[in-house]
């Protein structure tokens, strides 16, 4: 471990203070396809019962209609935050079509042509034509098969008793906010430089239906059988070329050395026009897209990781981050997980939570374009053959063997693992990192590995394999009860967000052309 780690981890352990790590934040937000019973994207509406996707808090859609997005609340607890998570799949399983399923994977369904991947709606009101005219920029310039690729995004803060006496043990002058933000930053550039690890360790999604890439000639996978499409080393095909890439994006550089130059790079990206866009224009007085830039909004950044702030609606994140600072960070490079009836555990989370503090505590030195590249070039190359026996990654430069640098990380991660189980007085992140490195040391521990192994045993396609667990964890679901409380609390819910919606709807005072002008003035 080096010295400055080992420093760090023994001046927390020493303060009286450290209790202040049991309140860190986590929350989850999860992406699933509605599908028929056939194992067709669904072609029905939002259930009605649900609410209002536009302004309800914890279900709302993503790009289509049927891409359904739970959400939770902050927790303190992996355990709570996970039931809330369940609460709200056995709640949509009351109000959707009897027959519609949840697809439990990450890569899509079976897939027709794009006019049968129904674009999100969200009202009549300006923000929600916004919403939806967003998407449909999207399904231009990436078409919608890409845009149907579902995953887990993990919310992570840090008390600011934390970050207090963090502050003090730096000797930092900046004032808290301005502290929280550069040491949020510092755990993103670490992050970003291990975040292969999480594919190798979390990715579920090494095989494809050939109705995703019908396409796409160059797509560099291999044949499983006659509709199934694979890497035989591969572990998180959705992460890689398959899944959100671009060519505008291909030589968009952000730095994240610091908010400012961070900002500045989004911002620029929003601002600059990018010529293949033009073709997108208006036609009939219909938009096709916001705007012609490289991306329309920040959300059109694809990254493994985001600094993040809660934000009102019609405000520019970016924007709000400058003025105000990092709230949280996003990780958003999780796979569902097919085998788990949320797509998450337990144990993933108190890792995550052990991993997320390494890259914190760990000297974090600043990046470069060079860097970037080699960031870049190792997700690909895990994407691909994460699980290639001696697959070697380039750190600096140098080349390094994935096994041996994931046990190191793995084996500095399990000393801060060590100090949150002693403040918890548990041993479940100890367990939880132990977990991982038994699947470096077996790489058929990991889902990857388990889902071919599933699809080899069974002699099953990838669809038959991805139906058959959307089928048993939509019986799981469909057999659990809510308590009349949580019923009705959920239904509230719903109920309120309509509301909020015809609010929203009725103190519009512009026309919707003017109003994306604004927005793109901003």
């Amino acid at each position: 471990m080096p010295d400055q780690l080992k420093q760090r981890l023994s001046q927390l352990t020493e303060s009286s203070k450290i209790g202040c790590l049991s309140d860190i934040g986590i929350g989850i937000e999860k992406e699933s396809l509605r599908v028929n019973p056939q194992g067709h994207i669904a072609q029905s509406l939002h259930p009605a019962g649900l609410g209002s996707p536009l302004t309800h808090p914890s279900i709302t859609t993503d790009f289509s209609e049927a891409l359904l997005e739970f959400i939770t609340p902050v927790f303190h607890s992996p355990d709570k935050c996970l039931d809330y998570m369940a609460d709200l799949h056995t709640f949509l399983f009351t109000q959707m079509d009897r027959e519609e399923l949840l697809w439990t994977s990450s890569m899509p369904c079976v897939l027709d042509d794009d006019s049968k991947i129904p674009l999100a709606q969200y009202g009549s009101s300006n923000v929600a034509k916004l919403k939806t005219l967003y998407r449909m920029g999207l399904s231009y310039r990436y078409g919608r098969a890409m845009q149907t690729i579902a995953g887990i995004h993990f919310n992570f803060s840090l008390p600011d008793s934390f970050w207090e006496l963090y502050k003090d043990l730096n000797h930092s002058g900046l004032s808290l906010q301005d502290f929280k933000t550069e040491q949020y930053f510092n755990l993103i550039r670490n992050f970003r430089r291990y975040s292969w690890l999480l594919l190798y360790l979390f990715g579920a999604s090494p095989a494809v239906c050939k109705s995703f890439v019908r396409n796409n000639k160059h797509h560099g996978l291999e044949e499983y059988d006659h509709g199934s499409l694979y890497m035989p080393y591969g572990t998180c095909l959705r992460m890689g070329e398959l899944g959100y890439t671009s060519d505008a994006q291909a030589g968009l550089y952000v730095s994240y050395n610091n908010l400012e130059n961070y900002a500045n790079d989004l911002t620029s990206a929003i601002k600059t026009p990018y010529g293949p866009y033009k073709k997108f224009a208006p036609e009939n007085g219909q938009f096709k897209q916001l705007n012609d830039n490289i991306l329309q909004i920040e959300n059109e950044f694809y990254s493994t990781i985001r600094p993040k702030r809660v934000t009102s609606s019609g405000l520019r994140p970016v924007k709000v981050l400058r003025e105000q600072g990092v709230e949280y960070i996003e990780v958003r490079c999780l796979d569902l997980n097919p085998f788990l009836p949320v797509g998450i555990d337990n144990e993933e989370i108190y890792f995550l939570n052990s991993f997320l503090l390494f890259c914190l505590l760990r000297k974090s030195r600043p990046s470069d374009s060079d860097e970037y590249t080699e960031i870049e070039q190792n997700l690909r190359t895990v994407v691909n053959r994460g699980r290639e026996p001696g697959l070697k990654l380039s750190s600096t430069g140098k080349l390094i063997p994935l096994q041996d640098w994931a046990e190191e990380i793995l084996g500095e991660t399990l000393e801060i693992s060590g100090l949150l189980d002693d403040i918890h007085r548990d041993a479940v992140h100890g367990k939880a990192t132990q977990a991982q490195l038994a699947k470096v040391e077996d790489s058929a521990l990991t889902p990857s590995a388990k889902i071919l192994q599933r699809m080899d045993e069974l002699k099953t396609p990838y669809f038959t394999f991805a139906m058959n667990q959307s089928l048993a964890n939509s019986d799981y679901f469909r057999a659990q009860t809510l308590d009349e409380k949580k019923l009705n609390s959920l239904k509230e819910m719903s109920e309120k967000s309509n509301l909020e919606r015809e609010a929203i709807e009725s103190s519009d005072t512009v026309d919707f052309e003017t109003y994306l002008k604004k927005m793109n003035a901003s």
